[in-house]
Order: structure tokens, then sequence, then C-alpha cells
């Protein structure tokens, strides 16, 4: 027998990892663990993120039950739960797609050490990217910490594989993986197993809907013209569905490629960002840049509480705060603008905004929310210089003119329920900022 473990790939179709398992010839029986290490440290007990984890792994157990297989899933810590399953199963091997988190990095390794004992094998597979870090190098050798650049040599080798299609040309790196074809190596059962509930783990069903991924021709093709202005519906809502892989990034990215090459960039992106973070472990917790910790941050803990209110008196920081704590969900121009605030105008740490980011979005991945916050601090790779620094006002003006999305989020807006004045004013936060991180990091560099 052979285990496949889900993690971040809660479905069966283009699944590469399945894929594999199901061509080894042995029978293939599938695991899911609810992680305790993870769910434990949740701030609340009804988060929607757990919810939908959960509803996806029920109905990706109907689909193994259409099959004549079953899912096993567990609620607690993955190598208790893996010894269990070893002692109990005896597989042949085991079966995954590739988590570069570091804390996923720990749990694999030593989830391969305890089946090692037996001389179980443990294969990995690459699932949740198109492209992993080894693969995108520069021609001196190493990862790319700029982003054009390696755009330019994702694009080159995207193309240098191209098979014939019934629409054209498509990357073979894009071609699904067709596990349909191969339901007869599933492990058959007389008895399926239940899916553990959320009210089994201690969890409530969250009111917090998780809108389905935007398929529109329309949107997609006029992606690149609306994509920057919040008060619009102008975005693809793929980030929690690609977070837990209950779509396939290939087929996402064959969306892109046939529609709208600037969303494909932003799958580049993501790939740029995960690149990143599989080079270079210790940005998680670190600045990539070692400088930029010694900046002085302020952490005024008062201001920070009204930032994550959406109180600061900046109507379009405040307006993206309170649609992020109402549903889980930020416009991605926004994401800049209010990082920009806390990071400049405030002097809070970055790592603050990240971990409040991670507790509140749908679509919290480390990769990207980390490569994000860094590049708004000044911090990360490829980042703005510290010197750039958004002017809300500006940015208002020209993305939200008409106050649509602030309207909608900051209904007191241009009353006298309103801040007359912003928390901290751009011209003063924008003068300290540049006073403060041009001392630190002239004293860090000068030793």
């Amino acid at each position: 027998m052979t285990l496949f473990w889900h993690r971040r790939d809660l479905r069966f179709s283009d699944n590469a990892g399945l894929y594999h398992a199901l061509k080894s010839g042995d029978p293939v029986l599938s695991v899911f663990i609810f992680d305790r290490h993870i769910l434990d440290k949740l701030p609340t007990r009804d988060d929607a993120r757990v919810t939908f984890i959960q509803r996806s792994v029920a109905e990706l157990a109907e689909t193994y039950l259409s099959f004549g297989s079953t899912l096993l899933t567990f609620y607690g810590e993955p190598e208790a739960i893996w010894r269990q399953l070893r002692d109990t199963y005896h597989p042949r091997a085991v079966y995954t797609n590739r988590d570069y988190e570091p804390y996923a990095r720990r749990r694999d390794a030593a989830v391969e050490g305890l089946l090692a004992e037996k001389n179980i094998a443990f294969h990995t597979f690459k699932d949740h990217v198109i492209f992993e870090s080894e693969e995108v190098q520069k021609q001196a050798g190493g990862p790319y910490t700029v982003f054009t650049p390696y755009m330019r040599s994702w694009r080159r080798l995207l193309d240098s594989r191209q098979v014939p299609s019934g629409e054209g040309s498509v990357s073979a790196f894009l071609a699904p993986y067709p596990t349909e074809d191969h339901t007869d190596g599933l492990h058959p059962v007389a008895q399926p197993k239940p899916v553990i509930t959320l009210d089994a783990m201690g969890f409530s069903p969250s009111d917090l809907p998780i809108p389905s991924p935007a398929e529109s021709r329309e949107l997609l093709k006029g992606y690149d013209k609306i994509r920057d202005y919040p008060g619009t519906e102008g975005t693809t809502r793929w980030g929690p569905h690609l977070r837990h892989g209950t779509v396939s990034v290939r087929q996402m990215a064959r969306t892109a490629f046939a529609n709208n090459q600037t969303l494909l960039n932003e799958l580049i992106w993501r790939d740029f960002y995960s690149n990143i973070l599989q080079a270079f472990p210790r940005v998680a917790h670190e600045s990539y840049r070692p400088e930029y910790d010694t900046i002085p941050w302020r952490n005024d803990e008062a201001e920070f509480e009204r930032w994550c209110a959406g109180r600061t008196g900046v109507p379009i920081v405040d307006a993206g705060m309170r649609q992020l704590n109402a549903t889980g969900f930020m416009h991605n121009r926004v994401r800049m603008i209010v990082a920009s605030y806390l990071t400049k105008h405030l002097l809070i740490d970055w790592r603050w905004g990240e971990a409040y980011f991670a507790d509140k979005l749908l679509d919290y991945e480390l990769a990207s929310n980390n490569g994000g916050w860094q590049w708004a601090a000044g911090s990360g790779v490829d980042a703005q210089p510290y010197f750039r620094i958004f002017n809300y006002e500006s940015q208002q003006r020209k993305f939200d003119r008409d106050y649509q999305y602030v309207k909608r989020w900051v209904p007191e807006y241009g009353t006298d329920n309103y801040p007359s004045e912003p928390l901290v004013k751009h011209k003063f936060g924008r003068d300290r900022a540049l006073r403060v991180y041009k001392e630190a990091l002239l004293q860090a560099r000068n030793g």
C-alpha cells in the first residue's frame, strides 16, 4: 500500500503528488491531518479559514467516495499521527506535495525520519508553484533577488517547452496531471471514514464567506485596467484557493496566459516570493537586508490599535483596515498603502503588521505576505528605497477619486464623527521616517 498526504492541495484533479502515487503500482489511500501545531495558535475558534479547509476536505472526501475509496482525516500533531499510520498500515511509500514554509520543512523532515526507521520511502513533488527556486536561477548561479530579471527568466523557461494543444501552444510546465485517468489505483474500502467535524476540533462554523475564484472572461481580460481601483470589483479572488490548493496553480496560470499577461505576472510575483522564502528562510522572521533590523521602531501600541481598527483618520487606510476586519480581504493596492502608513508614518515594525495580516487574511500566504510587508518597509528583496514613501493623499486621488471605496467602509467619513486630522500627517510622518531610517542605516553600514 501507498499513502498519499494531502496538505495545501485540497483537490483530486491535477494533483502532481497524487498522480505519481496513483501511478506507483500500489493501492493508494489518502490522508489529511488538521495540524494542532497550526490550529491551536489561531486567535479565535470561529476562523473562516478553518471552516473553509474543513468543508473543502469534506468535499474532497466525497470525491474519493465516488471512486470507491476514502480519505482518512485526523486532528493532532503530524509526527505522532504518522507514527500511528506507519505502524498500522505498513506502507511501502508515502507521497506528498512540497510545502516551502519553515515550519512545514521541519515537520516534513521529522516525518521523513520516522518513516525511514521502517525503510518507508518519502516522495515529494512540486505542485504549489510553477517553478521552484532551483529551477529559476541566475546565469552565474544562485536565486534571483530582483523581480524583473526573475520574471524574464521565468517566462523564458516557461516558453522553452511548448507542446501542441487545441488552442495553439501550451507550456509543458502548465500541463495538468490526469489523476482521473488512474482512479483504479485507489485503495477500495467497504466502510468510508467520516471526516472530522469542526465541533470535534473545538471550532465553530464561521459565517464569513470565501468567494469562489472569479472566472469571468471579461474581468480577466480587463484585469490590468481595473485591478488598481479598490472601489471596483476587479480582482480574481484566487488567493484563498491557491493558498489551500482547491484550484491548481497550473490551471490558473493557463487561464492567465490565455487572457491577461498582467494577471500572469501576479502569479510570477507569487512564485518569486516563494523563491525568496525557499532560498532565504530567515526572512520569515528577519529583514532580508540585515541593516533594517537596526531601525529604532517607535512601536506605539495605542497607535497600532488605531491602525488595526481603522481609526487613523486617513480615509483610505481606515477603509482598508475595516474591509480586512469585516471580510478577511483587502484590495492589493490598499495593502501597499496601509503597510506604508504603518511602517513609515507610524514607524511601527513591519512584523507587527505582517502578524496582524496573518491572523486576518483569508488568502494569507507566508511568502507573499512577508514579501509584501518587507517591500513596503524597504527591508526586503527588490524593495522600494526607504525614501520612497506613499503619499496617501495622492493615492486617494489617483485610485479612489470619488471616495467610492472609502464611503463603503467608512460611512461616517465627511461627518463630525470622523477625525478632522489624521493620526500622523503625511509631511510630518514622511520627514520623521526619512530621518530615522537614514540615521539607522548610516550607523549600521558604518559599523
